[in-house]
This record gives C-alpha cells, structure tokens and sequence, in this order.
C-alpha cells in the first residue's frame, strides 16, 4: 500500500519539476536533470519503499548542516555551541548576513543558515579538515549503515571555487573571533557539503532522528536529547526562509539542500528521504515540497 502510494504522489506531482530550476551558482548542480522526482520512506518496522526517479548518490549540502550540529554538541556540549551561534529563525535567506550588520548581533541567529553552519563546522573536533570531514562521514554511516559514503570531489571543487559570498562570511565571523581560520573552515564546509548519500541514506537519517537516536537496526548513536535538538531547528529554520509556511503546510521535522534533496523525520514513525533538483526561489525542491505535503495530508503525519 505505502508504495502504491508513493508512485501515485510521484506521477501526481511530477509537472511541478517545470516550475523550478536547478541551483545554478554552483556549476556541476546546474547540470542535474530538473525533471527527476523521486522519494525514499523507511519505517520503524524495517519498511523501505521507493517510487520516481533519482540517481544513485547525489550531495547532501545543506542537509550536513544537521549531520554538523549533531557532531559539534557532542563533541563541546549545548552551552558552548549556543554561546557562539543562536537559536531564532531569521525569515532571511540561507546566504544572508544581513540581521549581523544590521542589528550588530554578535553571533549568527541559528545553525542552519550558512554563517552559522559555518561556526558550528569550526567547533567540530579536527586537527585537519580531514579529520573533521572524516568524523561527519563516519558519524553518516553510523545512521545509515551504509560505509560508502564520501566527499565528491568533482563538487567540492566547484563550490570552493564560486564561494565568494560564503568566504567573505568567513571572513566577516573572524571579525567577530567566531572562527579562527577562515579557508580551513570554509573547506571543511564545503567538503560536508559535497558529502554524497543515497535517497535511501537520507531516509535512515531520518528514521534515526525520529527514534531518538537509534539507527534502522537499533543501534544508539546519537544522544536522545540531541536529536530532540536537530529536529527543533529542522522545524524552525530547516527549509530556508519558507519554514514557517512549511510547518504549517506540512508539519514534519525536515532539512533541505539546494542540490534537491530533502530530510525529513516523523518522530517515532518513519523517516523520508525525497529529491527533485528543480528549486523554488527560496532554494526547496518545489515538487518534493508538494509531495510531501500531500504524503503528510494524506497518512496524518504532521507533529502539530
């Protein structure tokens, strides 16, 4: 039944693809084919149902965000983390450092937009940046059970290359003295970003973070008040400046990333994995978007 479901919310969603674009200020996601829609759900029970289109692996980008804020509390605890970034949402778009110049706050407002996401990366435990993007990966395949994660090079490069807005971030953080080295920072970033999963992987994620912390095959990896954490922020500030309208809308814990992927975890239910690379404007999957907001609708799975 749940996979007869998700074909049909697929094929009933699928003429949304044509209303968006793919993110095109990183030159390799340009290159993603915007008509793909394809959706993962894993389930408490051991249930893994798929339906549409979506290649093997793709990047997480700012979907990591999560995966880094989970990493930096556990390695220096809630009261460090929050002493350095905050935990409003901003209603300005992810790249936007405008409420810091502005207001003169002296830290970011939250985790999940880039100037924050780039001072939670900094706290993570590392001597290199690989050590560091090294411990993300490993902490992903504790969730997932999958050990082929990595970093797509290909990605990397090309993000590292055009990141002008998010070194300049960087920079104005060790201003501030939120981060201490800005290009080890900003490729330790940028290489989370490029991380590559499956649709199923970020299922799995989702269904960790919905059972507190414990993976598909009931191993504990993540403490259960920090998932509780993660799916906080995911409510208020995961989906871009639209995650308000989506908690309303949808009412589900849930992350994006401006490659098309999309995160999401219904506590103690299932978790979801979609990607549809086509983008709206605020950088969501604008046909992943709509399909879960009728999956959500149609199996009574918002939270609120």
């Amino acid at each position: 039944m749940m996979k007869e479901l998700l074909e049909r919310l697929v094929e009933k969603h699928q003429f949304k693809t044509r209303e968006g674009k793919c993110a095109d200020y990183i030159p390799l996601l340009a290159e993603q084919d915007p008509s793909q829609l394809g959706i993962t759900v894993v389930t408490r029970n051991r249930g893994i149902y798929k339906a549409g289109r979506f290649p093997e692996r793709f990047t997480m980008q700012s979907i990591s965000k999560v995966i880094a804020l989970i990493l930096a509390i556990m390695d220096c605890g809630e009261r460090k983390v929050f002493s350095m970034v905050g935990m409003e949402p901003t209603g300005d778009p992810f790249n936007s450092i405008y409420k810091m110049e502005i207001f003169q706050t002296q830290k970011p407002l939250n985790p999940m937009i880039n100037a924050g996401a780039l001072v939670v990366t900094s706290l993570i435990k590392g001597q290199t940046v690989e050590e560091k993007v090294g411990r993300m990966i490993h902490l992903i395949e504790e969730m997932t059970g999958n050990i082929n994660i990595k970093v797509n090079e290909d990605v990397f490069r090309s993000e590292y290359e055009t990141s002008h807005r998010n070194r300049a971030l960087a920079h104005f953080l060790k201003e501030l003295h939120l981060i201490d080295r800005v290009e080890e920072t900003l490729e330790a970033y940028l290489r989370q970003c490029a991380i590559q999963i499956t649709c199923e992987d970020l299922a799995k994620i989702g269904l960790c973070l919905a059972q507190y912390g414990k993976t598909f095959d009931n191993r504990m990896v993540v403490p259960a008040c920090v998932s509780r954490l993660a799916k906080t922020f995911m409510v208020t500030c995961g989906m871009y400046n639209a995650s308000g309208e989506f908690a309303i809308k949808v009412g589900i814990p849930a992350k994006s990333g401006v490659s098309g992927g999309i995160m999401a975890s219904v506590p103690m239910r299932m978790g979801i994995g979609v990607f549809g690379p086509a983008l709206d404007q605020k950088g969501n999957s604008i046909a992943g978007t709509a399909l879960l907001e009728d999956l959500s609708r149609q199996l009574d799975l918002s939270i609120f």
